[in-house]
């Protein structure tokens, strides 16, 4: 949820029961940056960051959240790039825990440069990219995919991942045409990865919840149902 899970958004719901929170997505370049700035234009929300903003941005916000009596979960910062060198720089800040590669944003501002989910249409240089972050990263590093994108082998997608050492594979699982994740590409996907498989996508209730689980999920995580900064429901009875 760019533009929306900051620091403060991140502590707040933190409180809810959650072991991970994510901040970002955030544009970690110039040329993202200023797709960004073209998303903005139109209406959508976005950080408005340049990038030599984005490290001491983000060392406040990742101290919000480690700065906890009551919280001792993992931060997650995700990343849009065009190389992985600011995802990499990101990874040595004192309070980051993972760095997360994002394969996944469909904004056209953001496709049109082979970032986000167009990246998927990319699987060797998804490779590259991933295993050089996997290399020099000083965190844990996830990688964020969309499933479901025309063209795209998601099998191969999960395997290339797996292959050059990534910790977390995040998954939006939406399944276009239905108001539920595609619990069946989940399935597909576990037997393929020993990575810690995040479902993502229509969590909106503890049945929810339980079916990504039971598909073979490791975790879920949770967007829009906590967008007003609560839940809908308890993540205890989970």
């Amino acid at each position: 949820m760019a533009g929306i899970t900051d620091g403060t958004f991140c502590r707040d719901i933190s409180t809810l029961g959650f072991d991970m929170v994510t901040l970002g997505g955030y544009n970690a370049d110039q040329p993202t940056h200023n797709a960004g700035q073209d998303i903005l234009a139109r209406g959508r929300p976005e950080f408005d960051l340049k990038p030599g903003e984005l490290i001491s941005h983000l060392e406040k916000e990742t101290f919000l959240l480690k700065d906890q009596d009551t919280w001792n979960g993992i931060v997650s910062v995700n990343l849009r790039a065009m190389t992985p060198d600011p995802i990499i720089e990101v990874s040595r800040l004192k309070n980051v825990d993972v760095v997360e590669i994002n394969a996944h944003c469909r904004q056209p501002e953001i496709t049109d440069l082979g970032c986000g989910q167009a990246l998927l249409n990319n699987l060797s240089h998804l490779e590259k990219f991933t295993r050089e972050v996997v290399n020099k990263a000083k965190s844990e590093v996830s990688v964020k995919i969309r499933a479901n994108v025309p063209g795209v082998d998601e099998i191969k997608v999960v395997q290339a991942i797996d292959h050059v050492g990534a910790d977390y594979l995040h998954v939006d699982a939406m399944k276009p045409g239905f108001n539920s994740a595609d619990y069946d590409l989940i399935k597909s996907i576990r037997p393929e990865t020993s990575m810690f498989i995040i479902g993502n996508n229509s969590i909106r209730d503890v049945e929810s919840a339980q079916k990504m689980l039971a598909a073979g999920a490791d975790g879920i995580s949770i967007a829009r149902a906590a967008i007003g900064g609560t839940l809908p429901f308890d993540l205890s009875l989970i």
